[in-house]
């Protein structure tokens, strides 16, 4: 999504050419010619970009316009360099670096400070983490990595996200020049045979990364949205297109044609596919596509062509502000939705975000964008500048670190009189509890309050390697295990080991997690219907339990427990029961708790509404029935106690997100290790009598 003036060098004084090299340097200049239009397609795509982002929270496809740009202009600099014998790597970098890093480094800085005043504690770990990953371009990584890690799946858009795909250019950027260089000493420099063995490279990396990124966005698309390997297909079909397009001739009419179907293509192509859900693969070709027949049509000199509008001075000037429109307009517009405490923009709303973005991104680039590229620099001036303009991000980024620290730093203790968390609303005395005593988790700290498994002995599964299963430490190793309970499922089984754990400690039982996100115990893919590794994993996890033959089984008697009375007991659940059965194991089996909307956080609510805010849960009535749905299913064989903790989650009237001075939630759908870890009493009293040990 990255708006970025990708050439390397100052594009006044080398602009967009043709690519045929000449050894004079007459020809060279006749060689070179300026494509307003291509500033125009800047400026179509970032506000494609800014629009979609702003007013329907959808993605465009204009970042890929930009890395298709990024790829014809580099290639072709690189190419005239490279045929001239003048491919240098350190004074390109640091044009480079010179040209990107100001702006960035300073929307970098602002958003930290920003983000410290304005964002909620809960927010601000993952904020730091993607804050110093964007500091050194390797925010798509960093998004990669949290796609694929089941905790941070359903992790708030943080103020630097959008970073991800500068992360990709610059990294584009780095390794293109090396690649370019690489092939010209294959080809010896000399310019039609360079251009030969070019075409043929960057036809065999367009033709592996477009099938890899097909193959990966069908396995997994989000981590193939941000993986850069899938995205290089793109760079490369803007050098393709570079190094052949002086040998495309198209009378005017056609160039008319293929100039409106590219615009048309580009502004349709967000409206019509769901981009954050199918691309990077096949789909993309479509923005791709539409951006090089933009290219190819050029300056048809038509005054029905589409080059008249994106060709026009003002435009023009929307293509020079790109960059630094793209960088301002997301952190704007988070913010605006964190100080309004709102999901959605309106018109007016929207207007003010992209009115504001525009003013700032004119006053960075001319005060600090323009400033320093035409600021006659020395190369080594240009890396002292990248420098210090990293230092000063770190810097930023550190102090805020410091704070999140210090507000972590709390030594209360969750069971104590101020902190009964559970036990509160068990023993009927939650009134009682001062609310004037802060809570516990701290809001810093509260999304990584999940109950993690530090101590135990993880091992692969026998039956599924791929997976684990995690064996609780005893008081005393030497003796044995009085009893052994596997806790199977998904994270809503994982959440209640924090109220399992300290029951097996006092009575010498072990536990032994085995757990799969997304994916509950049962004999069907509750979540994902075509997910067949979570069928997979459930099938193999019977015959582990089998072969341990433990003396009861913990997991869930219901899921989806949302406003709407949505709970529901799965059949599937209940023939996963039968198999335990059928093997003589007891099943405890508890109840799911209330999820909210995946964009809603009730620590973010608690801190922006205040302690006790009645909006920040949700009204029991919305969210459970009278009658557990467990309660009405016909068949459920007789191994089976149920566990329902409603009580201990809600009052009468309201699931709130606090009780007894202890955050109840971690994030939309999780409860609290903290919390979880109050209700240890309770559950060990509901094992005694439901197991008669």
């Amino acid at each position: 999504m990255t708006a970025m003036r990708p050439d390397p060098v100052d594009p006044a004084s080398d602009p967009v050419p043709h690519l045929t090299p000449a050894p004079a340097a007459a020809a060279t200049e006749r060689a070179r010619r300026f494509r307003p239009e291509l500033q125009g397609l800047r400026a179509l795509a970032v506000l494609l970009v800014v629009a979609y982002h702003v007013w329907f929270g959808r993605v465009s496809g204009g970042v890929d316009v930009f890395f298709v740009i990024s790829g014809f202009l580099i290639t072709g600099q690189l190419f005239r360099a490279a045929a001239r014998g003048r491919l240098r790597f350190r004074p390109t970098w640091a044009r480079q670096a010179a040209r990107l890093l100001p702006a960035a480094f300073t929307v970098l800085v602002v958003s930290a400070v920003a983000g410290a005043l304005l964002l909620p504690e809960a927010r601000w770990q993952q904020t730091l983490h993607e804050l110093f990953a964007s500091a050194v371009f390797l925010e798509n990584w960093q998004l990669a990595a949290d796609s694929v890690d089941y905790a941070a799946q359903h992790n708030t858009q943080s103020v630097v996200q959008h970073f991800w795909s500068l992360s990709i250019q610059v990294q584009f950027y780095v390794v293109w020049p090396l690649l370019i260089a690489v092939v010209a000493l294959v080809a010896g420099q000399a310019g039609e045979r360079l251009r030969g063995h070019l075409l043929l490279t960057l036809s065999g990396l367009f033709a592996a990364s477009l099938t890899f990124s097909v193959a990966l966005t069908i396995t997994n698309q989000p981590l193939a949205y941000f993986h850069s390997l899938t995205r290089v297909w793109e760079f490369a079909l803007g050098g393709l297109l570079a190094l052949t397009i002086d040998a495309i001739a198209l009378p005017r009419r056609w160039r008319v044609v293929l100039g409106w179907v590219g615009v048309v293509g580009l502004v349709a192509c967000g409206a019509l596919l769901r981009v954050d859900a199918v691309f990077p693969g096949i789909a993309a070709l479509w923005p791709t596509g539409a951006a090089c027949l933009v290219l190819i049509a050029g300056m048809t000199g038509s005054r029905i062509g589409a080059d008249r509008i994106l060709a026009s001075r003002p435009v023009g000037y929307l293509g020079d502000l790109s960059y630094s429109l793209y960088l301002w307009h997301w952190p704007v517009l988070i913010f605006f939705l964190v100080v309004r405490d709102q999901e959605t923009v309106g018109l007016r709303g929207g207007l003010a975000i992209v009115g504001l973005s525009i003013v700032l991104a004119v006053l960075t680039h001319h005060l600090i964008e323009e400033p320093i590229r035409r600021a006659p620099l020395t190369d080594r001036t240009r890396w002292r500048g990248a420098a210090a303009g990293l230092a000063v991000v770190l810097l930023a980024g550190g102090v805020w670190q410091f704070e999140a620290a210090q507000r972590a730093n709390d030594t209360a203790a969750v069971g104590d009189t101020d902190h009964p968390g559970a036990m509160a609303i068990h023993s009927g005395s939650i009134d009682d509890v001062d609310p004037a005593v802060e809570l516990i988790p701290p809001m810093v700290t509260a999304p990584d309050d999940f109950y993690q498994f530090t101590g135990w002995a993880c091992a692969p599964m026998i039956r599924y390697p791929t997976a684990e299963a995690c064996t609780s430490p005893r008081p005393d190793p030497a003796v044995p295990p009085a009893k052994r309970i596997v806790v199977v499922g998904d994270s809503h089984s994982q959440q209640y080991t924090a109220a399992l754990a300290p029951v097996a400690q006092r009575n010498n039982w072990e536990l032994i997690d085995m757990l799969k996100g997304a994916c509950p115990f049962s004999t069907a893919s509750e979540v994902d219907p075509a997910d067949l590794d979570c069928l997979n994993w459930n099938a193999a996890v019977v015959d582990e339990i089998a072969d341990l033959h433990p003396d009861a089984v913990f997991t869930l008697a219901s899921r989806d427990v949302r406003a709407g009375l949505t709970e529901v007991t799965p059949p599937g659940f209940v023939a996963a029961w039968q198999r335990m059965n059928e093997l003589g194991i007891p099943v405890i089996a508890a109840r799911d708790n209330p999820r909210f909307d995946t964009s809603f956080s009730p620590p973010d609510c608690l801190q922006q509404r205040g302690r006790g805010a009645a909006e920040c849960g949700v009204p029991r009535a919305d969210v459970y029935g009278p009658i557990p749905p467990y309660q009405l299913v016909p068949d459920v064989p007789p191994n089976v106690t149920f566990l329902d903790f409603s009580d201990h989650l809600c009052d009468a009237a309201l699931c709130p997100a606090e009780i007894g001075n202890v955050l109840v939630y971690m994030d939309f759908n999780h409860v609290s290790a903290t919390y979880m870890t109050s209700l240890a009493p309770v559950m060990e009293e509901r094992l005694h009598q439901a197991l008669g040990w």
